[in-house]
């Protein structure tokens, strides 16, 4: 189990890490489940700036998602739909295909922030369905860094014998 620090955090009280990719993707945040000793479960706040997005259009295959909107107003784009979003909404992100990718997007003139809860599998796979990329990866254990981790896209795909030997 992992060491418990506090049973109570803030998440104004986080130290957040600030990261840009790009003039789209921005994001101040902090993952904190397991600071509350949670291994089953992956807690993270986030503050996006006005016009950013915190992340990739995605889907996931295994693990489900739900985001819980503290202050800002934004727009959670989900599958082919897009909703206005605003402090108090529960948004939800089960697993599953292209139907069920989503991200969320801060559309008002303050940081849109907000608490992301997800399942800690110990595998995931995850589809980028805008630039048509895949994210593989596994862990020893929940919450773990991955062990395993790849990037790519389904045409660099191969034989599952291939470079076998003897074959």
């Amino acid at each position: 189990m992992a060491e418990i620090r506090k049973p109570v955090i803030n998440p104004a009280e986080l130290e957040l890490e600030h990261w840009q990719q790009g003039a789209f993707f921005e994001s101040r945040d902090a993952s904190f489940g397991a600071k509350l000793g949670l291994k089953d479960l992956a807690i993270g706040y986030g503050e996006v700036p006005s016009g950013k997005s915190g992340c990739p259009f995605h889907n996931h295959h295994i693990e489900e998602e739900l985001f819980i909107i503290l202050s800002g107003r934004g727009e959670y784009r989900f599958g082919p739909n897009r909703y206005p979003v605003k402090p108090g909404d529960v948004l939800g992100a089960p697993s599953g295909g292209p139907e069920t990718a989503h991200h969320l997007i801060n559309t008002g003139p303050e940081p849109l922030k907000y608490l992301s809860i997800s399942a800690n599998a110990k595998a995931e796979i995850v589809e980028y369905p805008d630039s048509g990329k895949f994210l593989a990866k596994s862990r020893e254990t929940p919450g773990a860094k991955p062990v395993f981790r790849f990037v790519g896209r389904k045409d660099s795909e191969v034989d599952y014998w291939d470079g076998e030997p003897g074959i």
